[in-house]
């Protein structure tokens, strides 16, 4: 491969020495490469990225990809970010949008930016009509080329160990003292997924629930866990239907966890922290409480249990306990209705402690990520 330089990007602090956890990375195409039917996978470049990290694994780290403009116009990201990282979004949005492009949000497959030429990798799903018509993401990710150049905005390195800096808020992976979890998402999750399940250790277990377009869309994941990963074909289905049939088979009696649960091997049917939890389950003559009704058409679908513990959304089964206490843990992803439908079937029926839950709509049907 032939190395593509950029030029870095500058490391910005405040007057008072705070590291911004947010930067913009001016980076180049390095590789494109087709890895299913559905899937893209598109590797950027540059030194500017020995900058871009988190401490530990990068989990479901999201970023913004800054899609060009049409004839190829990119906004100068560097330029309309201020000391602290913040505010570049308002300015984007003022330019006109003939000049700045789009964004969109995506994780990141995999980052190598420790050596010296650093990389990030991010899969695209190629969503096209019958008429071959796609959004501003899969439109450039199917003409990409090595040597394109785009903008990251994605988290500093430097922030990941510094006392000054704020936490970036792009992952949302945080199963706590959680041995048993729950991963269910459709083709837009499955880099988070596949990303999160190379990171498990082995006292992990669970299931690995992925619906993708055709089943040419299945890939090889590699993880040490002890995590079931099971792969759904749509086909002609309506989309979310196989996945979440998959979840109440795998999630199916209330309370979240039981004497017959698949989740209780871990912890053991048997110990006095099962039988007195499926004891507490069995009694409830309500597995859990109604969660709030949100307008997936209206407003963002995302509940997180670290929301929750702030006081944004939702009651808890157990308000005194931190988010992560418990032995089980899940994580939705997808499009927000089949993330709303599996919310009040894990929440209300199965019962399951709302901080223990991850409920994140990625995409609406029908409706395209806004900017």
């Amino acid at each position: 491969m032939t190395e593509l330089s950029t030029q870095p990007t500058v490391r910005r602090t405040t007057a008072q020495g705070a590291v911004s956890t947010v930067l913009a990375f001016d980076v180049v195409v390095t590789r494109v490469e087709r890895i299913s039917a559905n899937f893209q996978r598109i590797t950027f470049g540059g030194s500017c990225l020995s900058d871009f990290g988190v401490q530990g694994s990068t989990l479901d780290l999201r970023i913004k990809v800054m899609i060009p403009a049409s004839h190829g116009n990119r906004a100068d990201m560097a330029s309309l970010m201020d000391s602290e990282g913040t505010g570049w979004y308002q300015r984007w949005l003022a330019m006109d949008a003939d000049e700045r492009g789009a964004m969109r949000t995506y994780t990141v497959r995999g980052a190598r930016c420790g050596g010296e030429a650093p990389e990030v990798d991010v899969d695209f799903v190629m969503h096209f009509d019958a008429e071959g018509n796609g959004g501003p993401a899969s439109q450039w990710a199917a003409a990409a080329a090595p040597g394109d150049r785009v903008w990251l905005i994605g988290p500093n390195v430097q922030a990941a160990t510094c006392a000054t800096a704020g936490s970036y808020g792009g992952i949302e992976w945080r199963p706590g003292m959680a041995q048993n979890v729950l991963l269910a998402g459709d083709e837009t999750a499955v880099p988070a997924i596949s990303a999160i399940l190379e990171s498990l250790p082995a006292d992990i277990k669970g299931h690995a629930l992925l619906e993708v377009p055709d089943a040419e869309d299945f890939q090889d994941i590699a993880t040490g866990s002890g995590v079931e990963i099971t792969w759904l074909a749509r086909g002609v289905r309506p989309q979310g239907e196989l996945l979440d049939a998959a979840v109440r088979q795998a999630v199916r009696l209330p309370g979240w966890v039981s004497l017959s649960s698949p989740f209780s091997v871990a912890l053991g049917a048997d110990s006095p922290a099962g039988l007195a939890l499926a004891a507490a389950a069995s009694a409830r003559t309500a597995a859990g409480p109604e969660p709030e009704e949100i307008d997936v058409d209206k407003t963002i679908l995302w509940e997180t249990p670290q929301l929750l513990d702030q006081g944004a959304v939702g009651n808890s089964l157990n308000p005194d306990r931190p988010p992560g206490a418990l032995p089980f843990y899940a994580w939705i992803a997808g499009e927000a209705a089949m993330v709303r439908g599996l919310r009040r079937y894990l929440v209300r029926d199965v019962g399951i402690d709302r901080k223990q839950v991850a409920f994140m709509g990625y995409w609406r049907q029908g409706r395209a990520e806004t900017s």
